[in-house]
């Protein structure tokens, strides 16, 4: 909805728009007018337009404020606008190439902010049409309507109209024109010409003619009667016989058309066997005769048979063929010679020969029919008395006991018509001299080509047999041909081959007297990658050599020959190394290899068409090789005898013993440690024994007395206990270098004598454990010389006390 302000110019372009497009629909009438230089142009070509606005007739439009805009499709164009005579406006338009097939230019008028459309024009561009090509006709016997087919050219992108046309070619075209023969419904390109239109056995001129606004093109003209290009009806074959019933001939019959009948026909036979890939084909048959003779039959074959037929002139249509028919020749005995093959082994000493005898059924040429059974005979057929049998089969094989010394058997072929001339089977021995040399090639997915070098000596034929090579044991199926040509060099096998499957090929010379020596070779018809790759064990392995071994590919899995082993082994740093192992092995040592280090091992199996890899096998290098490990047990094991060896000596040999742990005398257990003086007596309490243990120095007094029968010169109160010196340790004495003493403040006395008397106190504490260690008492004099032999220090972990005596 517009607001109430905007209803006044909404009402003005309402008008506007009802005058210029009546109907609901934008037109040129009115106001308005869009002019092109041409609707339809060729593709690429300029274009021009002009667009003129009357102003007094499109009202509420005011004069020198008509804006014309342009728009091709949905894009706008740039045109020029100018003042036209009669007060309009004209806008016009360049377009200097115009590359659409299909396009609307519209003309615009701005009224008021908004753009109206006004005017249009639709331009279409193309191609002038292209020449139709490939013309041809046929004749319909049935209605007699002259059928025509062509082939168009290129698009033209424009409407295109196309006609046959068709004219007399005796008359003048200024005297009897062309007249249109058909025109084809839709996009088809072909169409009929009726029968009132043609001239039967006269020539005509008949061409296509394609037409749009660009132009017209014409096919080549073509001139025939509509009689040699009619298309006539098949015959009919009647029946199918064999004449005389001993040869290879056939008598057919047939009938032709109606619409037919009154004209000079030209037929043609073709036949082939249900096991025959293309047809036979019987030329020049005269059509009218109705029958024909034709020779070159195989015997008991089922054959099946077609006619048709044309125009004597041989300018027509052939007709379409017959239907077929059946017909089966007559059968006849077998004839040629059977390929056969054999193998003997004496049964005892002497006594039977056991005969394994293989032969080839007869070619289809030779069977004549279809074969009931073989016979196998000791001697052959004389004035009509049969032999006796020895094997009657409908397989093509026999295995068979004969006397010691028989050389030759007899075998023939039979069908209803009879059985065939018995072929000789000489039972030759095998030691003649082999192929100088043998080797095979693929002759295709399912075959194989055969080459050697003929022996030295003439050959009058060669055996050829090969089987699927297996990794099951047990019998297999053999297959064997003959080569009846002494000279051939080359020979192609098929029976039984397949892709990716290996076959064992054996080649047997044939000579007068005896078979030669097989020779022996290997091969595939295609190979392919393997199946699958071998999987690795690992066989040992020590800090720098890993030994593998793997199971070789079975043969069915190889899919061809295998050419190498391939071993990739790499660390955790992604160094990566690589060996070809010949295929012949199943082992392989890695040496070099980093110890303590992690490996990851795989191998590829490869043949001549690919290789495939195998699943990945882990393994760590040692840190030690076994020799090293062994020494390092051994070593250990030394060393461990050893210390139980010198245990065993310290705990029962005293001497040893007192070498390391010597034995101390206790200072506590002396005279002088013992000794107290009497006045210390009363408050000097000496310890009782205890347990043994660490020695504890407890207390050290020195005491001076001028004479030892004399009281102190300061006397003490009674019951007092002397004050104890506090103690110190002195390393060298004033005066005297290199001596020592532990004392406290003395306490001097006098003695006896008048000299300082020295007392020392030595209180020793044990200490619970297995051995107790006395402590040491050392007394020196005044001249600093022991009083006590000063022992060598003990061992660790005790410590001895040392005490130094030096008088003041």
């Amino acid at each position: 909805m517009a607001r109430h302000g905007d209803g006044t110019p909404f009402l003005l372009r309402l008008s506007l728009l009802l005058l210029l497009c009546p109907g609901g629909e934008w037109g040129t009438l009115g106001c308005a007018s869009v002019a092109v230089g041409s609707p339809i142009v060729p593709l690429g070509s300029p274009i021009t337009a002009s667009c003129t606005i009357w102003s007094e007739l499109c009202r509420g439009l005011e004069r020198g404020k008509v804006r014309i805009t342009w728009m091709l499709d949905n894009e706008p164009m740039v045109g020029s606008q100018r003042l036209g005579p009669g007060g309009t406006e004209v806008s016009n338009l360049t377009l200097s190439q115009f590359n659409r097939t299909q396009a609307k230019l519209w003309c615009l008028l701005e009224w008021n902010g908004t753009k109206q459309r006004v005017g249009m024009a639709e331009i279409r561009a193309g191609y002038p049409p292209a020449k139709p090509f490939n013309l041809s006709c046929i004749l319909n016997l049935s209605d007699y309507g002259l059928t025509c087919q062509w082939e168009r050219g290129a698009d033209s992108h424009l409407p295109t109209s196309v006609t046959l046309k068709c004219h007399p070619s005796c008359c003048l075209r200024s005297r009897v024109p062309a007249v249109t023969g058909c025109t084809p419904q839709g996009d088809r390109s072909r169409c009929t010409v009726p029968r009132r239109l043609l001239q039967l056995y006269r020539q005509m001129e008949i061409w296509v003619s394609a037409t749009n606004a660009l132009g017209t093109a014409e096919s080549e003209h073509l001139y025939i009667d509509p009689m040699d290009v009619a298309k006539l009806d098949p015959p009919a074959l009647q029946s199918i016989q064999s004449i005389p019933l001993q040869t290879d001939c056939i008598a057919l019959t047939w009938e032709v058309a109606r619409s037919n009948a009154h004209m000079e026909l030209q037929c043609e036979l073709r036949y082939r066997a249900a096991e025959d890939p293309a047809w036979a084909l019987v030329t020049d048959i005269k059509g009218q005769a109705g029958t024909a003779q034709h020779c070159g039959f195989l015997f008991g074959t089922q054959y099946h048979f077609q006619m048709r037929c044309r125009r004597s002139s041989a300018r027509g249509y052939w007709s379409e063929w017959s239907p077929g028919r059946n017909y089966t020749t007559h059968e006849k005995a077998p004839s040629g010679k059977l390929d056969a093959w054999w193998s003997t082994r004496s049964a005892g000493a002497g006594e039977r020969l056991e005969v394994q005898l293989w032969w080839k059924a007869p070619r289809r040429r030779e069977a004549n029919g279809r074969v009931l059974g073989y016979r196998v005979t000791l001697s052959p057929r004389r004035r009509g008395r049969d032999p006796p049998t020895i094997c009657n089969t409908t397989r093509t094989q026999c295995n068979f006991s004969a006397p010691a010394g028989t050389r030759r058997v007899y075998l023939s072929a039979y069908n209803a018509a009879g059985e065939s001339a018995a072929t000789e089977v000489i039972l030759l021995e095998r030691k003649g001299q082999p192929l100088a040399r043998l080797w095979a090639m693929p002759g295709g997915e399912r075959s194989l080509w055969v080459h050697w070098e003929t022996p030295p000596a003439p050959v009058t034929a060669y055996i050829l047999e090969w089987q699927l090579v297996s990794s099951e044991t047990g019998p297999c199926s053999a297959f064997w041909q003959m080569e009846r040509d002494g000279a051939a060099t080359t020979a192609l096998i098929q029976d039984g081959i397949e892709p990716f499957q290996r076959y064992n090929i054996s080649v047997y010379p044939l000579y007068k007297d005896a078979i030669g020596v097989p020779v022996h070779t290997a091969a595939y018809s295609k190979q392919k990658a393997p199946s699958y790759a071998p999987k690795l064990h690992l066989q040992s392995i020590s800090k720098s050599d890993a030994e593998l071994c793997w199971d070789p590919v079975p043969v069915e899995m190889q899919n061809g020959f295998i050419t190498s082993y391939t071993i990739f082994w790499a660390n955790s740093i992604a160094e990566v190394s690589s060996a070809a192992v010949n295929p012949s092995l199943s082992s392989f040592v890695i040496r070099e290899l980093k110890p303590s280090t992690l490996y990851k091992v795989h191998i590829m199996a490869s043949t001549a068409a690919g290789g495939t890899n195998g699943t990945s096998l882990t393994l760590v290098t040692m840190v030690l090789d076994e020799i090293e490990i062994q020494f390092l047990f051994l070593t250990l094991g030394l060393i461990f005898v050893l210390l139980i060896l010198l245990l065993i000596c310290f705990q029962k040999n005293g001497r040893v013993k007192k070498q390391f742990w010597p034995s101390v005398p206790d200072p506590a257990n002396s005279s002088l440690g013992k000794w107290v003086p009497p006045f210390l007596q009363e408050y000097l309490q000496v310890p009782g024994m205890k347990e043994p243990g660490l020695a504890t120095i407890s207390t050290v007094t020195v005491l001076e007395r001028a004479a030892w029968g004399k009281e102190p010169s300061t006397p003490e109160p009674a019951g007092s206990v002397p004050a104890m010196p506090q103690p110190y340790v002195q390393q060298e004495g004033p005066g005297r270098p290199g001596c020592g003493w532990a004392a406290a403040e003395p306490h001097r006395g006098p003695s006896r004598s008048g000299e300082t008397v020295q007392y020392a106190r030595v209180v020793g504490e044990g200490y619970k454990g297995q051995q107790h260690i006395p402590p040491r008492l050392y007394l020196r004099s005044s001249s600093c010389q022991p009083l006590l032999p000063e022992p060598s220090p003990s061992p660790k972990p005790y410590q001895n006390l040392w005490f130094h005596w030096a008088a003041p």
